[in-house]
């Protein structure tokens, strides 16, 4: 196998004095030379790049590289370039022929190397924590020909660590919380410290963790920097906040190692390990009787060291004389307890209370059931004192009533009120001035009797409301209100009436003994003197031949016809008086006239006309005014359809004028658009007969006179035959001479000249095919035609004698 020179590369540096495993390696590469090699690296698919570009192919080539890897120390600060290591090829007899060259990182700028003897240096301090290693690359030419002695290859130089950074707690200073009466070794936190020194190199960055500050109450792990608690029952109510000082230091504690420390403020949470206490025992309460009813009277507290919910309290009155004219209640902003008045207090009826009041924790925790009941009770003694009252009437509400009509004075019913106090001081009475009830009543200032002061009338006002106030004679100033009803009892004072809200109907086609209607009763007065109705006709007038009543005994009537057919223009309304009788004590009657009116009535008996006459009537016309004022439509409809039929039937002249003989009919009935219309003549129309239809105005001359004159051309012989052109140079001709004549038509006039066609059975009238003047046309045969062509056979007759002359 072929093999190449080899380079020796002698690791020579400070380090080597300092490790012992440097030396180690070093004695091996000096005994051993190049028996061991380490790959260098090379070409892949066993090339060798040579000097000049080319590629020398081999199968196994030889390894030349010793070591691929040298070591610097960090942070040299000597005066000399620090001592790296050597290259070195088998290549190199020791005359100067090879010359070492290196690039890669720093090549150059931090590391130096000796192009004759190999040396690299390292010309400037260097920092592990800011760059690890640097990746170069070494080769050896001869220094006459530049050729590669050896392949490039690379290696790299790794910065060797020093301890020169201490721990450092990035996340600090630490915030903590632990429940108080934690067991001992309770984890609280952790805390881990960071060194930037080379963790795989040496005890730079074994870290340790000792408490600096924070004893006995706390310890910390060595290793893992967990802080735990180290003293059993500590109590918040004692002491709530802590500050530890934890140390992390290197080289695995060791002397000469750098530390760090950090802060962590650790505060113990509340638990309820305290139960609530009342300061004393006993409690004094005043207390007027004139206390309102659910006010508070009074606060208590019981004091607890816990917080939050472990210091809610809830609060009661455990015996029974309390709890009936107390409650208490809790305050949460406070933790009071608010007493509050059930009942209204009476200083004559009872003078002292006592309120056993119970304080109990509502969120306990079972584990610290052993350090008590968390509850506490005391004693409190209410004292209710005398007060001044108003008078207080029997009852709380008076009702009492009075028959109407009574005479003034009647006595209506009394209330009395007493002083409730000791003293027992005379009562006064009034009635509240600003009701309206005032006017009807009075009272007795002495007695509390109330009186009317007019007749009342249940009718008018069927209850009264009232108010009475009473004083002390000796206190004016103490008033006490108590609301009195006055009902007014019915008498029988009111006449019943017929009730009736439509007005009563006749049909002319009515028969004798048929149901007209039925009515019914009303009265004012109330039910017990009411609604039992009879019914009949006056007795003191005659007999009424049109109608009867009949009594159903229902409390109603029915009004039935006594003659066969009515006649609403004989006579159109009836009155019927009715008598009716109430069945009360006395019994009291009354007289209601009925208004009956006749209409002409649908089948079943439904009203056809009745509302419209009684609108007619209401207006204040007769049948007589009714019938002239329709009768003097119907003529002036009559004289409008008659002057519309005269208009179409009158016929239009054919010929306004014998003189005014044309070829074309000009009309000009229509107003047109004015001089703003700019369109001009359409020649279309002349091309096309159907196109006449669509008329244009002309607007290009506006005329001073009306009169127009078209002379006739003179006519052709029959041989001649028309054609477009001839047409085409006629209408052409016409058209240039009404646009120079002024005395065209109205300038919102239309002329229309178009070409009529060919192929009548009747041959053609127009003139553009008539013979010429020497022509002995005969128009006799116009005659036979009938009386339509007549008057244009006279014209022809005419214009040939002119053109004869």
């Amino acid at each position: 196998r072929r093999t190449t020179p080899e380079v020796h590369v002698c690791l020579i540096s400070t380090a080597s004095c300092l490790c012992p495993f440097l030396v180690c390696l070093c004695f091996i590469q000096r005994c051993y030379g190049a028996s061991h090699h380490v790959p260098a690296k090379v070409p892949s698919r066993n090339q060798t790049k040579l000097a000049n570009g080319e590629t020398e192919v081999h199968h196994r080539p030889k390894r030349g590289w010793i070591w691929n890897q040298f070591f610097v120390l960090e942070e040299h600060f000597g005066t000399e370039a620090q001592y790296v290591g050597k290259l070195h090829s088998n290549s190199d007899k020791g005359d100067g022929s090879v010359r070492y060259i290196l690039d890669g990182e720093g090549a150059g700028t931090i590391f130096i190397i000796d192009e004759v003897t190999g040396d690299i240096h390292a010309t400037k301090s260097l920092d592990r924590e800011k760059k690890t290693h640097y990746v170069l690359h070494a080769q050896a030419l001869d220094r006459h020909t530049e050729e590669a002695l050896e392949p490039k290859s690379e290696f790299i130089i790794k910065v060797q660590d020093i301890n020169d950074n201490a721990p450092k707690f990035p996340d600090g200073p630490f915030v903590a919380t632990v429940p108080e009466m934690s067991e001992v070794g309770t984890s609280v936190l952790q805390v881990t410290a960071t060194d930037a020194d080379d963790p795989t190199y040496g005890n730079s960055a074994r870290i340790v963790y000792s408490i600096l500050q924070g004893q006995p109450y706390f310890s910390v792990d060595p290793k893992t920097g967990i802080i735990r608690t180290a003293l059993a029952n500590m109590d918040r109510e004692a002491r709530e906040h802590y500050t530890v000082v934890i140390q992390a230091k290197d080289m695995a504690g060791q002397v000469g190692g750098l530390s760090g420390s950090t802060t962590i403020n650790i505060t113990l949470t509340d638990i309820n390990d305290n139960p609530p206490k009342f300061p004393q025992k006993n409690y004094q309460l005043y207390v007027p009787e004139s206390a309102q009813v659910g006010k508070a009277v009074g606060k208590i507290k019981a004091n607890d060291e816990d917080l939050g919910v472990n210091a809610d309290i809830r609060y009661s009155i455990i015996n029974s004389e309390g709890a009936n004219m107390f409650s208490i209640s809790t305050d949460r902003d406070t933790r009071e307890g608010i007493i509050s008045l059930k009942k209204p207090l009476n200083y004559e009826r009872k003078k002292t209370y006592t309120l056993h009041i119970e304080g109990v924790n509502t969120h306990v925790d079972p584990r610290y059931s052993y350090l008590g009941s968390f509850k506490d009770t005391a004693t409190l003694k209410i004292t209710v004192g005398d007060v001044d009252e108003a008078p207080v009437f029997s009852l709380e509400h008076f009702i009492m009533d009075v028959y109407e009509n009574a005479p003034s004075g009647t006595e209506v019913g009394g209330v009395t009120a007493r002083d409730p106090d000791s003293r027992n001081s005379p009562v006064r009475y009034y009635l509240d001035s600003k009701e309206e009830g005032v006017r009807y009543f009075r009272i007795d200032e002495a007695s509390g009797v109330i009186r009317t002061t007019q007749p009342l009338d249940r009718e008018d006002m069927p209850w009264h409301n009232i108010t009475v106030m009473a004083s002390e004679v000796d206190n004016p100033s103490l008033l006490s209100h108590v609301p009195v009803t006055v009902q007014v009892l019915d008498v029988n004072d009111n006449p019943p009436e017929i009730a009736t809200d439509e007005e009563v109907i006749v049909c002319e086609s009515s028969r004798p003994g048929q149901v007209i209607q039925t009515v019914t009763a009303v009265d004012k007065d109330d039910f017990a003197n009411g609604q039992r109705f009879s019914f009949a006709l006056p007795s003191q007038l005659p007999v009424n031949p049109n109608f009867t009543l009949r009594d159903n005994e229902d409390s109603t009537a029915s009004i039935i016809a006594r003659r066969r057919r009515f006649n609403h223009l004989t006579q159109e309304l009836y009155e019927l008086p009715i008598v009716v009788w109430d069945g009360g004590e006395p019994s009291l009657s009354g007289t209601s006239t009925l208004t009956l009116r006749v209409c002409p009535c649908q089948r079943h008996g439904r009203v056809r006309m009745c509302q419209g006459e009684a609108f007619l009537s209401s207006a204040g016309l007769s049948t007589g005014a009714l019938i002239a004022i329709l009768l003097c439509i119907v003529i002036l409809l009559a004289i409008v359809v008659l002057f519309i039929t005269l208009r179409r039937s009158k016929k239009e002249p054919l010929i306004i004028s014998e003189e005014d003989i044309r070829e074309n009919v000009v009309t000009y009935d229509d107003e047109g658009g004015g001089e703003e219309d700019t369109e001009a003549f359409d020649i279309i129309a002349l091309r096309n007969p159907a196109a006449a239809e669509e008329l244009k105005f002309r607007r290009d001359v506006r005329p001073e006179a009306r009169q127009h004159c078209v002379l006739p051309r003179s006519r052709r012989s029959p041989s001649v035959e028309l054609d477009e052109v001839d047409v085409h140079e006629f209408i052409k001709q016409r058209l240039v001479e009404a646009d120079m004549d002024t005395s065209v038509p109205p300038y919102d006039s239309l002329q229309t000249y178009a070409y009529e066609g060919q192929g009548s059975p009747t041959g053609t009238v127009s003139p553009l095919d008539s013979p010429g003047t020497q022509s002995e046309q005969d128009y006799n045969y116009l005659d036979d035609w009938g009386p339509e062509f007549q008057k244009l056979a006279e014209l022809y007759g005419e214009a040939d004698s002119d053109v004869t002359t």
